[in-house]
C-alpha cells in the first residue's frame, strides 16, 4: 500500500495565497491542530512539535492569542468546553472556534458574529465525532437535521465569494483511548470508526447538495495509519502538514491562481498549481478513477479495479506506529500570561501582479465531491472595516 503524494506548499506561498484573507477554522481537537499548523506555516517552514499537538487551551501559541475559553475558563473534556483562538498580523487573520456540535446555540452565536461582523473569506469546518457519540445513541436523524440547519444558515450569511471547505473526519482506530473517550461512552469505542464512516457520508452528501466544497480526508489518509497517534483519534505533525497543503492547494485551485516559486532549483518552493492541460477536462482524473500509472502517486489497484473506499483494507490497523500519544491526551500545566497582542499595521491589498490567472478548476461528473464552482477572490483589506458598536469576541 502506498500513500498519496501531497503537493508541497511553502511558507512564502501560503503567505501570498492568504494575503489579506480572513480564515476561520471550526471543529474539534483535530481541527485545532489544522489551525495550529496553518498558523505555524504562515510564519516558517517547520512542523508542529509533539507538545504543541498535545496542548489544549494554552494562552499563547506561536504568537496567537487565546480570546475565549481554554485556560480562561474551566478545562474539561465535556460538551460545554469552549476555546476561541486568533492569529493576527498586518495581512493575515486566522481564527479557530472549538465546537462539539455542528449546530447549537453556541454555533448560532458564531454565525451571528459572521453576520454582523467581519465575514470570513475561507471557512474550514468539520464536526462529526462529538456529534455521533456525546449527545444521543440514535444520532443519525439529529445529525442530519443539524447539518441542514448549519449549511442553510452558513450559505445565507456568507457572501458567494467565500470558500467553504467541509473536511470529512479522519479514520479512527479500533481502540480509542485518552481524554475524548470518557467512561460514559467507553462501550461505543469499538463502533465509532463505523459510525464516522456513516456520518461522513451524510456530511459529504449534504455539503455537496448545498454547493460547498468537500475534502475527503478519510479517503486521502486511509493508508497513512502509521501516522495516527496511539489514542486512535489524533494524528502526528507530518499528516497535519499534508492536510494544510491539501487545503491551501485546493484554495488556490478554487481561486484560479498560481503562486510563483522563487527559484526553479529549489524543490521545496514548487508552484502550488502546475497546470499542463489546455482544455477544461483534459487529463484530470479524480480519486474515483484508477489508471495504470495511478493519480497523484496514489495506490494502483490490480486489474484496473475501482476501489470504493470501504473494503477490508480500509479498517486495517496492523501498521507499525511511530512515537505517539498515550492515554491522557491533554496537558493542563500552567503557562505564562499571553503577551502577544499585535499592534496595527499598514494595510494594503494584494498586488495584482502577484497572482497569475489560470484555467477554471477541473471537474468531472463522476466526482462531484471536490469543488462545486470556481470561487472569486475578494481583493480588499478585511481589517479596515469600521468596527460596529455591538461587542464582539475579538
Amino acid at each position: 500500500m502506498r500513500e498519496a503524494v501531497v503537493r508541497t506548499v511553502t511558507h512564502h506561498q501560503a503567505g501570498l495565497l492568504l494575503h489579506n484573507k480572513f480564515v476561520v477554522v471550526l471543529g474539534d481537537s483535530i481541527q485545532r491542530s489544522v489551525y495550529k499548523d496553518l498558523v505555524l506555516l504562515l510564519q516558517r517552514d517547520t512542523h508542529l512539535t509533539l507538545s504543541q499537538l498535545k496542548s489544549k487551551g494554552e494562552l499563547c501559541f506561536e504568537r496567537d492569542c487565546l480570546v475565549e475559553g481554554g485556560r480562561l475558563g474551566p478545562m474539561t473534556n465535556g460538551i460545554e468546553y469552549r476555546e476561541v483562538r486568533q492569529y493576527r498580523t498586518d495581512h493575515h487573520l486566522v481564527r479557530f472556534y472549538f465546537i462539539t456540535r455542528v449546530f447549537s446555540r453556541y454555533m448560532e452565536s458564531i454565525l451571528a458574529d459572521f453576520k454582523h461582523e467581519l465575514k470570513p473569506d475561507v471557512v474550514i469546518v468539520n464536526s462529526c465525532l462529538w456529534d455521533v457519540s456525546r449527545y444521543s445513541r440514535k444520532w443519525v436523524s439529529e445529525y442530519k437535521e443539524n447539518l441542514h440547519k448549519f449549511f442553510t444558515q452558513l450559505k445565507a450569511i456568507l457572501p458567494k465569494e467565500s470558500l467553504v471547505m467541509w473536511n470529512m473526519t479522519m479514520p479512527l482506530g479500533k481502540n480509542i483511548v485518552g481524554g475524548f473517550l470518557i467512561p460514559e461512552i467507553e462501550d461505543m469505542g469499538p463502533m465509532l470508526r463505523f459510525d464516522v464512516i456513516e456520518a461522513n457520508f451524510y456530511g459529504a452528501m449534504l455539503a455537496n447538495a448545498y454547493g460547498l466544497d468537500v475534502l475527503d480526508l478519510h479517503f486521502m489518509f486511509r493508508f497513512s495509519l502509521q501516522h495516527r497517534m496511539k489514542d486512535g483519534v489524533h494524528w502526528n505533525a507530518i499528516v497535519h502538514r499534508q492536510i494544510t497543503c491539501l487545503l491551501l492547494a485546493h484554495a488556490a485551485q478554487a481561486w484560479g491562481v498560481e503562486l510563483p516559486s522563487h527559484t526553479a532549483t529549489d524543490q521545496n518552493k514548487i508552484s502550488v498549481l502546475n497546470y499542463t492541460q489546455t482544455t477544461y477536462q483534459s487529463d484530470y482524473r479524480p480519486s474515483c478513477y484508477q489508471t495504470d500509472s495511478g493519480y497523484n502517486g496514489g495506490p494502483i489497484w490490480p486489474q484496473g479495479q475501482q476501489y470504493d473506499g470501504y473494503g477490508p483494507d480500509f479498517y486495517e490497523d496492523g501498521i507499525a506506529s511511530l512515537s505517539q500519544f498515550d492515554a491522557g491526551y491533554f496537558s493542563f500545566g500552567n503557562v505564562e500570561q499571553n503577551n502577544t497582542a499585535h499592534s496595527g499595521g499598514n494595510y494594503s491589498t494584494l498586488p495584482s501582479s502577484s497572482v497569475k490567472p489560470v484555467s477554471a478548476a477541473p471537474s468531472c461528473s463522476a466526482n462531484n465531491l471536490v469543488m462545486k464552482q470556481k470561487h472569486t477572490k475578494r481583493h480588499y483589506n478585511p481589517y479596515a472595516r469600521r468596527k460596529p458598536n455591538r461587542p464582539c469576541r475579538y
